[in-house]
């Protein structure tokens, strides 16, 4: 996961490179900082968890079942990712010409 990767020393110049073509390693760090903020915020700060098994799947269903299909992201218009595929599922299609 490139966020674990990059709160180790080690994995940083990794995931900087395998990354570089299309974003900076700072744009990459503010990125994960953001989620472990909200993640904190909205989860962590509101519960206290009897084990680790426990956290990790309060984790699990947080990031799978609304962090990852719900929060809206600026490269689909602010939507969530549920409302682009809806509504993408929904578009009328296109005919295109056979090939003669």
């Amino acid at each position: 996961m490139i966020v674990s990767m990059l709160r180790q020393p080690s994995g940083c110049e990794y995931a900087a490179a395998a990354l570089r073509p299309r974003l900076t390693l700072h744009t990459i760090n503010a990125m994960a900082e953001s989620f472990f903020a909200t993640l904190e915020c909205e989860l962590l700060a509101r519960r206290r968890f009897a084990s680790h098994a426990e956290a990790r799947v309060a984790i699990f269903r947080y990031v799978e079942g609304w962090y990852n299909p719900h929060r809206r992201h600026s490269a689909l218009g602010h939507q969530a990712p549920i409302t682009y595929e809806r509504a993408y599922a929904a578009r009328p299609v296109t005919p295109t010409l056979a090939a003669a």
